[in-house]
């Protein structure tokens, strides 16, 4: 199974400083979003969301909070014919020393004892932050930053400016 991992915040939908999120409700696609995750699902890639949410553990947002917006995320990606198959999220505050926040590669060891057909070298992470190139570069997977810079670029991994440019790799 090829998967397609990618990041939350700043990639699928907006993201904001880390204090401005206690106040957000509702989630805002980034332009593009939904159609390159549907043209993604249309090249036979399975979608799972990889995010770090360290708002939980340093106390910006509520557990509920977290739910919500996932529940509002899916919802509309449901609705708009995406589909996506998980999503795994590390809550710790980037001081726990955890094995999950990316750029460590914990959240992609879940999914792949999860759902053990998956197959690294099909695969692919995308993402908005340095950590997501890492974290590709850590697993050995080919990677796409968004407007990362090219300093972090290395062999099977690219810099893009939107993530509309992605479907110009599948």
């Amino acid at each position: 199974m090829k998967v397609a991992f990618f990041d939350r915040d700043g990639t699928i939908i907006e993201d904001y400083p880390d204090h401005e999120w206690t106040h957000i409700d509702n989630p805002v696609f980034l332009a593009d979003a939904i159609e390159t995750l549907r043209s993604v699902n249309q090249h036979g890639y399975e979608i799972i969301i990889i995010t770090n949410q360290y708002l939980l553990n340093e106390g910006f947002i509520s557990f509920e909070q977290y739910e919500d917006i996932t529940e509002k995320i899916m919802d509309e990606l449901t609705r708009q014919g995406v589909k996506i198959l998980d999503i795994f999220y590390c809550p710790h505050s980037r001081t726990e020393g955890c094995t999950c926040i990316k750029p460590q590669t914990g959240m992609i060891t879940e999914a792949i004892k999860k759902y053990t057909g998956i197959n690294i070298d099909e695969s692919f992470i995308i993402g908005d932050s340095i950590v997501d190139v890492e974290l590709a570069i850590n697993m050995g997977m080919r990677g796409f930053g968004i407007g990362v810079g090219s300093s972090y670029i290395n062999e099977g991994v690219y810099e893009i400016k939107n993530l509309k440019d992605l479907l110009g790799y599948l």
